[in-house]
């Protein structure tokens, strides 16, 4: 993973999104890259539904925004937290030049980097936007690591892949391979119950044994929690400092409307979550 992008703007999750970044990259000499990230433009249809007008954005508001953002990324990593560290866990950083992007340009730039870091959704418009999020998630064709509200102390020593047997599931494994590697011991855990017809989590650990990592399988009981508590749950008691998860088995509408996994995991991680559909 060489090629990581962190799209910043002015909220409280930024600091552990760089952090988490900045680790990842120090993990494989690799780089990351800032890009200013503002609100989509306004749109508003009238009565003829064929007539939409865009409020153009000022020229003086994204030159802020840009200032704001290049700002908040250049003194993060001349803190003395990415100064202190040995040469060669310094992660490499640059900043990508031109116009602050919206959440459709942002997943189109995802596109041609191994993985782009966003922080956990929050309420209201304070905080990082599940727009973001699910732009990156469908529309980008690469993985994505969700960063939590307060900056991890390590990230992918003890890696828990939740492991429903699904499609999503087993791509999202395939691209975190580089992360499953370099791991100390990775847990794949499954809810029984909580999973579509497939292999099971002994035959994945096999698999990954077969690539010299040192895995374990654990399957638990909801123990009449919701699918998306249990797998934070244990992924906590097990000590895990990254969780793999696939997103949307069941449909996005549906999970929206009835609850679901990918989307209890979204709104209440404490840890990184590395994910993909």
């Amino acid at each position: 993973m060489k090629s990581i992008l962190v799209p910043v703007e002015k909220h409280d999750l930024v600091t552990s999104m760089l952090e988490c970044a900045a680790r990842i990259a120090g993990m494989f000499s690799g780089t990351v890259e800032g890009v200013a990230l503002r609100l989509p433009q306004i749109s508003v249809v009238g009565p003829d539904p064929v007539v939409t007008v865009t409020f153009p954005r000022a020229e003086q508001e994204d030159l802020e925004i840009l200032a704001t953002a290049r700002h908040i990324f250049d003194a993060y990593f001349a803190s003395e937290a990415t100064r202190s560290l040995p040469e060669g866990q310094r992660p490499r950083h640059r900043w990508r030049a031109g116009d602050p992007v919206d959440d459709a340009a942002l997943a189109s730039l995802a596109r041609v980097y191994d993985l782009t870091v966003v922080g956990r959704p929050q309420s209201g418009t304070a905080g990082p936007r599940m727009t973001t999020l699910e732009a990156v998630l469908f529309e980008s064709g690469r993985p994505l690591l969700i960063a939590p509200p307060e900056a991890p102390r390590s990230l992918g020593e003890r890696i828990v892949i939740s492991w429903n047997c699904s499609s999503e599931s087993a791509r999202t494994v395939a691209y975190a391979m580089p992360l499953l590697v370099k791991a100390r011991e990775v847990i794949v855990l499954t809810v029984e119950g909580a999973v579509t017809p497939g292999p099971s989590g002994k035959e994945l650990a096999d698999c990954l044994a077969a690539h010299g990592i040192e895995v374990r399988e654990l399957t638990v009981l909801a123990g009449g929690r919701k699918p998306g508590e249990a797998i934070l749950e244990e992924a906590r008691r097990l000590g895990g400092d990254l969780l793999v998860k696939g997103a949307y088995t069941q449909s996005r509408l549906r999970q929206m409307i009835f609850g679901g996994a990918t989307n209890h995991i979204l709104w209440h991680t404490e840890m990184p979550v590395f994910m993909a559909h």
